[in-house]
């Protein structure tokens, strides 16, 4: 499991079992310099994709998802969790699956000995239709995180984004959405959401900086119209005049050859 702060008050945290503290102190394990943070302010207790959190005095505010905690209580991916006025969001760690070593591909080699380098088509671009991405292009291969700080993979430079808004996972049926517990909200259509699925055609909003989301080719617009259709018809037309006309020609001969031997049979000639 992960722990996200979507607004830069501490790096990433990932564990998949073990026990931290979080405080203001300097020898916990995750230090959160904020007003209101005690200097051992809760422990998280990781296991796998699950966690709990338990506060260590009772007066250390604690919520996940807006309920206070005064127990230990349970943490899933997907759950927003609050220490005092600093926000965190618990997201799954997806662990790449062990194969087989690939047997090695055969490299393109030009005439000259220059090696083709290809580059790999994305499976979704955003692109922007507003305020300062207006018209730019973003490739999404696998995953991303969009928000203001340098660090994102989508960097966006307008306040109305927080430092780390959301982020973007390409699945096999579209891109996954989460908010990352911004300040001004994630919209799919114009809907808030906290997480969602994302087709090819839907709109991404945060705050007011809009995005489409499209799959390949889509951004290069529609292809031109073929013209070969009409020069077919054309000449298949131009086909079937010249073998009416030799027809007739074959007609019009075997009448005068036939008027010629009725002629000579009866004694014209």
């Amino acid at each position: 499991m992960k722990l996200l702060f979507p607004n830069g008050e501490h790096a990433p945290v990932e564990m998949d079992s073990g026990r931290v503290v979080l405080g203001s102190a300097n020898d916990v394990d995750i230090v959160l310099m904020t007003p209101g943070i005690a200097p051992r302010h809760a422990e998280i207790e990781f296991a796998a994709v699950a966690a709990k959190i338990s506060v260590t005095h009772p007066d250390n505010p604690v919520t996940v998802n807006g309920k206070p905690v005064t127990a230990p209580a349970d943490v899933k991916p997907g759950d927003l969790i609050t220490f005092g006025s600093v926000r965190a969001r618990a997201t799954a760690v997806e662990k790449a699956a062990s194969a087989p070593p690939s047997r090695p591909k055969p490299v393109d080699v030009d005439d000259d000995g220059r090696t083709k380098v290809r580059m790999a088509l994305p499976k979704f671009v955003l692109r922007g239709v507003s305020g300062v991405t207006f018209g730019k292009i973003f490739p999404l291969q696998s995953s991303a995180v969009i928000g203001r700080q340098s660090e994102c993979e989508i960097s966006i430079p307008s306040e109305e984004v927080s430092r780390r808004h959301a982020e973007l996972r390409v699945t096999p049926d579209g891109v996954m959405v989460e908010d990352l517990g911004s300040s001004n909200g994630t919209y799919v259509n114009d809907r808030r959401i906290t997480r969602q699925l994302m087709k090819a055609g839907d709109e991404l909003r945060l705050d007011t900086i809009r995005f489409l989301l499209l799959a390949p080719g889509q951004e290069m617009g529609t292809p031109a119209v073929r013209n070969d259709a009409p020069t077919v018809k054309t000449s298949t037309a131009r086909g079937k005049s010249g073998r009416m006309g030799l027809m007739w020609a074959f007609l019009v001969i075997a009448a005068l050859t036939l008027g010629v031997l009725v002629a000579r049979l009866t004694g014209v000639f």
